[in-house]
């Protein structure tokens, strides 16, 4: 079957912990499928949050735990940190995440009339540094679409990235879009550097950080 994306990431299963094996056993306790779903665990919460590619969950989790009034959704392709988060989630006996364990963008793209993220944070996209990889990078002008039709008005569009050429791309593309427009304003503004942007910033590079906001 021919996919409708182009994969901005390598789907492989990785490493696994036994913590982490058990974990994913109660995947299906947490995870949402559709929109609808999501709609539903919403009427208990004042606000909702989509963390795409939460990689260990360190900075999801951190911000679940500090507003509870939020709902977050995380969507994640590897199941190491999917399972990570399940055990932190119940260990804490967190009740405000719900988890999306596929592309994204097959959630994004059943939507044609329901707008329900008050924010979408992207830390560190996959920046596929090879040039003849670039096509597979999750920023684009058809993702911007995507997201603008889930992201309540006057939502915020938050994306960081450790990699130059990439943040060059991301802001090339912002900037060329109707459908985002720069802001100061942040939904929960980050208090720390994750662990993937701190790992960059070790070997030198530079965070750049994108923060906007969704025009009518």
């Amino acid at each position: 079957m021919r996919l409708k994306f182009l994969p901005s990431f390598v789907k492989r299963r990785g490493r696994i912990t036994n913590n982490q094996e058990e974990n994913l056993k109660s995947l299906s306790d947490y995870s949402i499928n559709t929109l609808d779903d999501i709609e539903f665990h919403l009427s208990k919460f004042l606000h909702c949050c989509l963390e795409i590619g939460f990689g260990n969950a360190e900075h999801l989790f951190f911000q679940a735990i500090n507003n509870p009034e939020v709902l977050f959704i995380g969507s994640e392709v590897y199941m190491s940190g999917i399972g990570t988060l399940i055990g932190n989630i119940q260990k804490e006996e967190i009740s405000n995440i719900k988890i999306f364990p596929d592309d994204i963008r097959i959630l994004l793209d059943e939507n044609k009339d329901k707008q329900i993220f008050d924010a979408v944070k992207i830390i560190c996209p996959d920046p596929w540094p090879k040039e003849r990889h670039h096509k597979r990078r999750l920023i684009n002008a058809d993702f911007l679409k995507l997201l603008h039709n889930s992201i309540k008005a006057d939502g915020n569009l938050y994306i960081s990235t450790d990699w130059a050429d990439y943040a060059e791309n991301i802001k090339e593309t912002l900037d060329q879009s109707t459908l985002f427009e720069s802001s100061k304003d942040f939904f929960i503004q980050k208090e720390s550097l994750t662990k993937f942007e701190q790992r960059g910033k070790d070997e030198g590079r530079e965070i750049f950080e994108f923060n906007f906001q969704k025009k009518d």
